[in-house]
């Protein structure tokens, strides 16, 4: 049962990582502040409320609609993921668990400042000179992660396949 659960405590840490990253960032940081610059020319620390999704796509669109689009795809990306996990032959890949884990607790950590917000807070800042990537957060970072872990292991699985496939001859 341990195992089986692995995922959802995961989810339940970067839920919590999430939550204070941000808590730290709203409370200790306005959205008119300069940035704290953290590694000069690399790295810094904002305070942004992006009410789009990734890369701030959707964020010019009525609030209405791009909330209940944002919110409905959360959710059906958290029930899909659980259902995943919760069927009587869950995944028995650690990697796909892991990943489904880290994207489980990083939609949800999206979802609850979608809800509760209307926008998403965003404090990571990366940028080479003058070229900056979009800001990010704790729950992105654990998405992108987890999409990453997502597709290695279906890349894994199907190096297992053609083996699997001469044993079985």
């Amino acid at each position: 049962m341990g195992q089986r659960l692995f995922p959802f405590g995961l989810a339940a840490i970067v839920v919590l990582l999430d939550r204070i990253s941000k808590w730290l960032v709203k409370t200790n940081i306005s959205v008119w502040d300069t940035p704290r610059i953290v590694i000069p020319g690399l790295f810094n620390i904002v305070h942004t409320e992006n009410p789009g999704i990734a890369f701030g796509l959707l964020a010019d669109r009525s609030s209405e609609l791009r909330g209940a689009l944002l919110i409905g795809f959360s959710v059906a990306v958290l029930l899909v993921i659980t259902r995943i996990l919760l069927r009587p032959r869950s995944p028995q890949s650690q990697i796909l668990r892991v990943g489904l884990g880290m994207v489980l607790g990083g939609a949800f950590g999206n979802l609850y400042d979608r809800i509760i917000n209307g926008a998403v807070t965003d404090f990571v800042e990366v940028h080479a000179g003058q070229y900056y990537f979009p800001d990010f957060n704790v729950a992105d970072s654990a998405i992108t992660i987890g999409a990453c872990l997502l597709l290695l292991d279906m890349w894994r699985s199907r190096e297992r396949k053609p083996e699997a496939a001469e044993a079985a001859r």
